[in-house]
């Protein structure tokens, strides 16, 4: 690489630390009209768009918080690809978007992303954290059935199927772990006991840590889940989850279980000798008039989308830690309730609020604002989006390995990172970012703090260089370029998702007088735009 401190200037932009190397000189002609004021807001009308705002901002009005601005087309842009498909937009989408003229574009576009079949890669790859898809220790699924397992998780976001049926089959599963993907659900846990199950059950789908319940409570879940059984067949690793009535688990395991299942809400019920206990609990629990069940996933997919839950950890719900706005949990529940759980719903009535589309730039500094969302947070990148967005950006792609060698673990060289169908199959990029282990299913699992370790790895590695350097999209694009203006334009928007702005033109213009040309000015270019914290956080 030939960046060195002479020829790099660092741009201080609204807290965002952006380093701009050099790049060939371009001509005024060449450049674009660029923004006049820092990217990533824009003044506008903060009056609610619907009741989302109308809650969120009354809480604003309470405490007396200062909301951010709306955030600018390009941030909402590159905020929307990330959130809903967790992919970058290419150039060309990043420069039709910001040069549209449409009023409703921003809506349009969630409708475009919501129907992408990255939307299915994406999701699949998050809940797939949470039901600890993985062939390998601790988990053990196996590489046949932890593929079938994500191939039924994908086809489910691929179908938009209601979350309450989803759920229903997952807890309701019988049959071969290969042929039945949903059984194995019961077979992605450390501990099968019934008291495990009914933990993880409730961690999953009730939001709660139920090992710190009371032992009679937990033990009337458990009921529920004690007449599992598991039976092996003669095809290696394949395995039959099926209810047993004369299964007593007792006999079984150490675990403590109630004589007759009772809910969690302290309701005991009879339950017919030939009926499995499962389907009971699973018409329970996807009842709308559950406390725990649609303000789990209504807070789970506000925490996704916001970075942060109404109740927060969006999986340690408990009296003990309410939520900042209740009137605005209610209304996100009655309206997955209405719309039959139709998750996509929920996301479009998220996405297109103002709420949402606040600038990540605080206006107020206090610890409360972040609580009521008067910003948009700053987070980094999911490993597996980070790779992807990568090779995206120089059209190379990851070499992934797993520790168990199966036929079942071949991984085509250009599968993205987001589509993985298996935990254990991965890269030292992917784990060097903080993907999840998936041996819990806790979000906390998902580690994105950034480290020494990871910085010096952007900045110095040799696997970042050789992207960079025998970017085939890269090449091509000088190749192609008009004048080197297209270049640095191209780039930006590549990376970043917008325009230059006029400093950073000053910067890379006057940088540019260092001699520095061609390629070698436009790796340099780009290998500083990628490690920027604009590159590296979604804000």
């Amino acid at each position: 690489m030939t960046v060195t401190s002479c020829m790099m200037k660092t741009l201080f932009a609204v807290g965002v630390i952006l380093v701009v190397a050099s790049g060939e000189a371009a001509s005024p002609s060449a450049k674009p009209a660029t923004p006049k004021l820092n990217p990533f807001e824009m003044q506008g009308d903060l009056t609610p768009r619907g009741p989302i705002d109308q809650f969120v901002f009354a809480k604003h009005k309470q405490f007396g918080i200062k909301p951010a601005n709306l955030s600018s087309d390009a941030a909402f842009l590159r905020r929307a690809y990330l959130d809903v498909i967790g992919t970058l937009p290419t150039a060309k989408e990043a420069r039709e978007f910001l040069d549209s003229k449409e009023a409703d574009k921003r809506a349009a576009l969630v409708e475009r992303l919501l129907a992408r079949d990255e939307f299915a890669d994406y999701w699949a790859n998050k809940w797939s954290d949470l039901l600890r898809v993985k062939a390998e220790f601790p988990i053990n699924l196996w590489p046949r059935a932890a593929q079938a397992y994500h191939q039924w998780i994908w086809a489910s976001m691929k179908s938009n199927k209601p979350y309450d049926r989803f759920v229903h089959e997952l807890l309701t599963a019988s049959g071969s772990n290969f042929r039945d993907p949903a059984v194995n659900f019961y077979r992605a846990m450390q501990n099968k006991d019934p008291q495990s199950i009914a933990q993880t059950v409730a961690l999953t789908f009730m939001g709660a840590r139920a090992d710190k319940w009371p032992k009679d409570r937990l033990a009337g879940m458990a009921a529920f889940f004690s007449q599992l059984g598991y039976k092996e067949t003669s095809e290696w690793k394949e395995e039959i989850v099926f209810f047993d009535p004369e299964r007593l688990a007792a006999k079984n395991t150490n675990a403590v279980v109630s004589a007759s299942p009772i809910f969690p809400d302290g309701t005991a019920t009879t339950l017919a000798p030939d009926r499995d206990p499962r389907e009971a609990f699973a018409d329970w629990l996807a009842k709308p008039s559950n406390p725990w069940f649609t303000r789990t996933i209504a807070n789970r997919v506000w925490f996704w989308l916001l970075g942060r839950g109404i109740i927060h950890e969006p999986d340690d719900i408990r009296a003990d830690n309410p939520t900042t706005n209740p009137e605005l949990l209610e209304y996100l529940c009655q309206e997955l309730i209405n719309a039959r759980y139709n998750l996509k719903h929920l996301f479009r009535l998220i996405l297109n609020s103002k709420t949402y589309q606040l600038s990540c730039i605080a206006r107020d500094s206090r610890p409360g604002a972040e609580a009521y969302f008067a910003h948009y947070p700053m987070r980094r990148l999911d490993a597996e989006v980070l790779a992807d967005a990568l090779n995206q950006i120089t059209g190379m792609s990851e070499r992934y390995t797993s520790p168990i060698p199966e036929p079942f673990t071949f991984i085509p060289e250009k599968r993205r990172s987001i589509s993985l169908p298996d935990g254990s199959i991965g890269s030292p990029f992917l784990e060097l970012f903080g993907r999840p282990s998936r041996d819990t299913g806790r979000e906390s699992e998902r580690n994105n703090r950034a480290t020494a370790e990871q910085r010096l790895h952007l900045l110095n590695s040799s696997h970042i260089q050789k992207k960079l350097q025998d970017s085939p999209k890269l090449q091509n694009t000088i190749r192609n370029a008009k004048n080197p203006g297209d270049v640095v334009t191209w780039l930006y928007l590549m990376v970043l998702s917008r325009y230059p702005t006029a400093a950073e033109w000053e910067a890379v213009t006057a940088h540019a007088q260092t001699g520095v040309k061609g390629q070698e000015a436009a790796v340099d270019l780009a290998w500083a735009l990628v490690n920027s914290a604009e590159f590296l956080y979604r804000h």
